[in-house]
C-alpha cells in the first residue's frame, strides 16, 4: 500500500465510533493481533469487524469479513481450500487455521459474501476504493450501523466513516436491534441507513421512539422500496433527506433517488454513461434491470444482468422483485407479486405484507398473501384487504388466502423474504 493511500484510507481514523457500548475512536478501536493474508475474519460483534477494517486499510492485507453465523463449515473449508486462513475474531484474542493452499496474496484486496438470494453466497472483489463511493465533501453526521458486519450496505457506512472527517459511527449489534431508537438518541445519529423491512418493523414496534431520533439523513436500500414506506418516513421526519439506493456487491452502489418516490425516472434509462459523475448506465432487456457501473466488482466489467424483475408505472421504473420468484402466473394471466404486495401495503392497516403463489385447481396458481396488521389502526379481516385488492386489481391478481403474522420476519441480513 503506498503512502498516499494510507493516507486516504485514514482521514477519519479520529472520527468517534460507539460500539459494544463504549465510545471510541477508529484510532483506539482494540486491535487485532497481526493478521495473515488472505484471511477470512468471522466475528461476532462489530467492534471486531471495524478493528479487522482498520487493519486492512493500515496494512493491506487481503481481506473478507463476515459473521460467524453467515460462513457455515463447508464454507470455511472451502475458503481454505482456495487460500484463506480462517480467523475467528474474539477481542484480543482469536484462533487460526491455516489456508490449505498457499497463493500469492492480492494486496489491498477485500473480498464480499453475496446475500446468497440466488442460491448459495459467492464471493466478489472489491478494494476501499472501489468500496467507497461517497466521495464528496459530506457535512458533519452521525450514522447508524445496524447492518450484518462484511455486507455491502454494511461497507457503505463504514467507508464513509473511514475516509472522510466528522462522521461518527454508532454500531448496533443484533441484541440492539429493538431498542436502537433510543440508543441512537442517546448518541445523537443523525443519519441512518436500513432495509425497508427493518424501518417497517421499528415503526411497527414503537414509531414514537424513532420520532425522538435527529435523523437529518434517510436511507433505504436492500429490498424493493414501495411507497408506503417512503411516505410514512416522510411523515414522521418531514425535514429530513429521504434517499432509496439500488446497490449490490456484484454492481456497487448504482440508482441514487432523492425525490420521495418508488422507483426512478424512466428517463435515466439507456444515458450514456459519464466517467466525471462516475453515472453508471441502465437498461433493461425483458423484465430484467442491466447495469453497467463504474462501482463493479473485481472482473465484473461490462453490462450486469441482475437478476431483478422491473415494471414501468407512468414515467417511474419500479422494481419488484427477482425475476424467478416476482412473476405469478394464474391461468395464463401473469401479475407482478411485488406491485401486489405495494398495493396491500397502501392498505393503512398494513405494517407488512408478503406475495406468493400458491397451487390451485383449474387455474394451476393462485396468488396468497402473509399480512402483519398496524395493531392502533383497528381490527381489519382477511375479507376487507381481499376487497381493498379486488378494487385495485385485475381479479387474477387479487389474493385469494391471506394469513396473519403477528410479528416482521427479519433475517440477519434485515431483509424478509417478499
Amino acid at each position: 500500500m503506498t503512502a498516499q493511500r494510507r493516507s486516504t484510507a485514514l482521514i477519519g481514523d479520529d472520527n468517534t465510533v460507539v460500539v459494544g457500548g463504549k465510545k471510541l475512536t477508529w484510532r483506539t478501536l482494540h486491535k487485532l493481533p497481526q493478521l495473515p493474508s488472505p484471511a477470512a475474519v468471522l466475528v461476532d460483534n462489530g467492534a471486531d469487524a471495524l478493528a479487522a477494517v482498520r487493519h486492512h486499510a493500515v496494512h493491506g492485507t487481503e481481506l473478507l469479513v463476515a459473521t460467524s453465523s453467515r460462513v457455515d463449515l463447508a464454507m470455511r473449508e472451502e475458503l481454505g481450500e482456495s487460500g484463506f486462513a480462517v480467523v475467528i475474531a474474539n477481542g484480543d484474542e482469536h484462533s487460526v487455521t491455516p489456508a490449505r493452499l498457499k497463493r500469492v496474496e492480492e494486496s489491498g484486496r477485500v473480498w464480499l459474501l453475496t446475500s446468497g438470494s440466488t442460491g448459495r453466497p459467492k464471493r466478489i472483489g472489491h478494494t476501499l476504493e472501489s468500496l467507497t463511493t461517497v466521495r464528496g465533501k459530506q457535512q458533519p453526521r452521525t450514522w447508524l450501523v445496524p447492518y450484518s458486519p462484511g455486507t455491502y450496505a454494511w461497507w457503505q457506512v463504514i467507508t464513509i466513516s473511514l475516509t472522510q472527517a466528522d462522521q461518527g459511527l454508532v454500531v448496533i449489534e443484533p441484541s440492539e436491534l429493538e431498542t436502537w431508537p433510543q440508543i441512537a438518541a442517546e448518541h445523537g445519529v443523525t443519519a441512518a441507513s436500513g432495509t425497508p423491512t427493518f424501518w417497517r418493523q421499528t415503526i411497527f414496534r414503537d414509531s414514537e421512539a424513532l420520532s425522538t431520533v435527529p435523523l437529518e439523513q434517510i436511507t433505504l436500500g436492500g429490498e424493493p422500496v414501495d411507497q408506503a414506506i417512503l411516505d410514512q418516513l416522510s411523515a414522521l421526519f418531514p425535514n429530513a433527506r429521504i434517499s432509496w439506493i439500488y446497490a449490490s456487491s456484484e454492481v456497487g452502489a448504482s440508482i441514487v433517488v432523492h425525490d420521495g418516490k418508488a422507483g426512478f425516472p424512466k428517463a435515466w434509462l439507456d444515458r450514456d454513461p459519464d466517467p466525471e459523475s462516475e453515472r453508471p448506465k441502465l437498461s433493461v432487456d425483458g423484465d430484467e434491470l442491466v447495469i453497467a457501473s463504474p462501482h463493479h466488482g473485481a472482473g465484473l466489467e461490462g453490462a450486469h444482468r441482475t437478476g431483478d424483475r422491473v415494471e414501468f408505472v407512468d414515467d417511474r421504473v419500479l422494481i419488484t422483485g427477482r425475476l424467478d420468484t416476482d412473476e405469478i402466473n394464474v391461468g395464463g394471466s401473469k401479475v407482478s407479486a411485488g406491485l401486489v404486495r405495494n398495493v396491500l401495503m397502501a392498505h393503512p392497516a398494513v405494517a407488512w405484507a408478503r406475495v406468493f403463489a400458491r397451487k390451485a385447481p383449474l387455474v394451476g396458481r393462485m396468488v396468497a398473501a402473509e399480512v402483519v396488521l398496524n395493531p392502533d389502526l383497528g381490527p381489519v379481516t382477511d375479507a376487507d384487504l381481499v376487497q381493498w385488492c379486488t378494487n385495485r386489481l385485475p381479479d387474477y391478481g387479487v389474493p385469494r388466502r391471506i394469513r396473519f403474522l403477528a410479528e416482521i420476519p427479519q433475517k440477519e441480513t434485515l431483509k424478509s423474504d417478499v
